[in-house]
């Protein structure tokens, strides 16, 4: 039945003979709304249907040739091993070819992987961990710094051009609402974007200032994630629209984020939320990441509910994308609610489990966990993994780590973050400055003292490997002399956790407490 509904080009593509190599038979033919995908076992054609739907135009083989080399230039930088090249297709008599003259059409020909190697695929086995997140975020800061970026991208994210995909959203689902989509959650939502655009220019305008609008990836979810031969791909980029690529980065951090929680995986999301930040030193980005957030939620509610116009899904299969609709619609919506923010200082000496217990902690209340020790190498410009000099721990460069800490902590839990700020905290003068400043703005504070024996904290600090800290056990003698005791004003704050002991119980009541990311 398929052969007969394809047009002839990929009815022989569908023949293993018209392949100059071995193929796996039966040749599998994939369609979309917009193009052939025909798997042959090492390698796979894709071809772009002479379509037209307005944000994406392939209507002449002119168009489809530049779309092509589109496809395989930008998707070079995340997946170079699967993207190979254009190659033409000609018609010679009534057989068609690859290669040669007089040319009717182009397919990109790409390297086959296996559908388990996608994250979605690991996901659905239960194989998808926190390392994995922890080497994605990595992965993705990497693929983010090599983007280009120019006057023109940089256009992208003035608000005029990011509100308008915002407003056409909303127009194209009104028509849903008493269906999956409801009137309370599409008022609630489009009005906290709205006011998102009308009070927050100044932060559009410090993302296009500090170069963060860029050529990304645009459509980056975990089916467009695949990792292969030990190695994290990034595929299957928009290259159709301009729009939706030139965008910030965090649009596409926001995309991953969601997609996980989606999949009520907030844990894996928030691990590869502060492995992204803490790599590319952007936290003031995540100022942007709720509207984001919602924003991608929004668009998978959408188009979900477009299944419910076409009279060709059948009735059980509308049903279901009326569920499917309806939870990301909310989820949109609840990604637009306030929040309070909670401020959370670690405190104790290095190897005494203070970013272990933060990194625990921050993936059971939603946190973002910022270290002192990549706050530093940020701020003096140097590679995370880098061993400092002496220049980096001089009293200036720690008040200066210090000061930064707290003014970001205190910035994201005033937008309704959870912030655990992973530092010594061996100063009253630095505790009581976070004290003071989270009063001053209301925000609710808590001290986590992490303690262990002295031989523990030696053995601790002599195995690290690895690690972005560059504490050594030589150093802990002075740490627990030069610590300052505890003010009768700081009692109150202070909770004392024993790293040698399961934390979960020692923790269980900030778990109680309301969070998010």
């Amino acid at each position: 039945m398929t052969e007969v509904l394809v047009p002839p080009l990929i009815q022989q593509m569908l023949q293993p003979g018209f392949y100059p190599h071995q193929v796996q038979e039966p040749v599998k033919l994939i369609q979309t709304h917009v193009s052939y995908v025909l798997l042959t076992g090492d390698f796979v054609y894709k071809l772009k249907k002479p379509v037209n739907f307005g944000f994406l135009d392939y209507s002449t083989l002119e168009k489809r040739r530049h779309f092509c080399e589109e496809e395989l230039r930008l998707n070079q930088r995340g997946a170079p091993e699967l993207y190979l090249e254009v190659l033409p297709v000609a018609l010679v008599g009534e057989q068609y070819q690859l290669g040669g003259t007089p040319v009717v059409e182009y397919a990109l020909k790409m390297r086959q992987f296996p559908q388990e190697a996608l994250l979605s695929e690991m996901f659905e086995q239960g194989k998808l961990e926190q390392r994995h997140m922890v080497e994605l975020g990595r992965v993705v800061a990497e693929f983010h710094g090599k983007t280009v970026s120019n006057d023109y991208i940089r256009s992208f994210g003035e608000v005029s051009q990011v509100r308008a995909a915002f407003e056409e959203n909303y127009q194209q689902t009104e028509r849903y609402i008493g269906g999956p989509q409801t009137q309370v959650q599409f008022e609630e939502t489009k009005k906290y974007t709205g006011q998102f655009f009308a009070e927050r220019g100044e932060l559009f305008k410090s993302r296009i200032a500090n170069d963060y609008i860029r050529e990304c990836h645009g459509d980056l979810h975990l089916r467009n994630i695949a990792l292969w031969q030990d190695k994290i791909l990034l595929f299957d980029c928009i290259e159709f629209n301009e729009p939706f690529r030139f965008v910030d980065v965090m649009y596409d951090v926001a995309f991953t984020v969601m997609d996980l929680e989606a999949r009520q995986s907030r844990d894996l999301a928030n691990v590869f939320l502060n492995t992204y930040v803490e790599q590319t030193g952007d936290w003031e980005g995540l100022q942007v990441l709720p509207l984001y957030l919602s924003r991608q939620a929004y668009v998978r509610a959408k188009v979900t509910s477009f299944l419910l116009d076409d009279p060709g899904v059948p009735t059980e299969a509308k049903q279901e994308a009326t569920k499917t609709a309806a939870a990301y619609y909310k989820q949109a919506w609840e990604y637009t609610q306030p929040r309070q923010g909670q401020l959370i200082l670690m405190s104790g000496v290095s190897g005494s489990g203070k970013s272990t217990t933060a990194r625990y902690l921050a993936q059971q209340i939603g946190a973002i966990h910022i270290r002192s020790d990549a706050v530093r190498k940020h701020l003096a410009g140097i590679p995370l993994l880098q061993r400092g000099g002496d220049d980096l721990y001089t009293p200036e460069m720690s008040q200066k780590t210090y000061t930064r800490l707290l003014e970001l902590g205190i910035m994201l839990a005033s937008q309704g973050f959870n912030v655990i700020l992973d530092a010594k905290y061996d100063r009253q003068q630095l505790r009581q400055e976070a004290i003071a400043q989270a009063q001053a703005k209301k925000i609710p504070l808590q001290i986590l003292c992490c303690t262990a024996p002295l031989d523990v904290l030696q053995q601790r600090l002599q195995q690290r490997t690895g690690d972005i800290a560059d504490a050594t056990a030589d150093l802990l003698a002075s740490q627990l002399d030069t610590a300052e005791g505890w003010t009768e004003k700081e009692k109150p704050f202070v909770k004392i956790l024993d790293t040698t002991q399961p934390i979960q119980a020692q923790l269980k009541e900030i778990f109680t407490k309301e969070g998010r990311r």
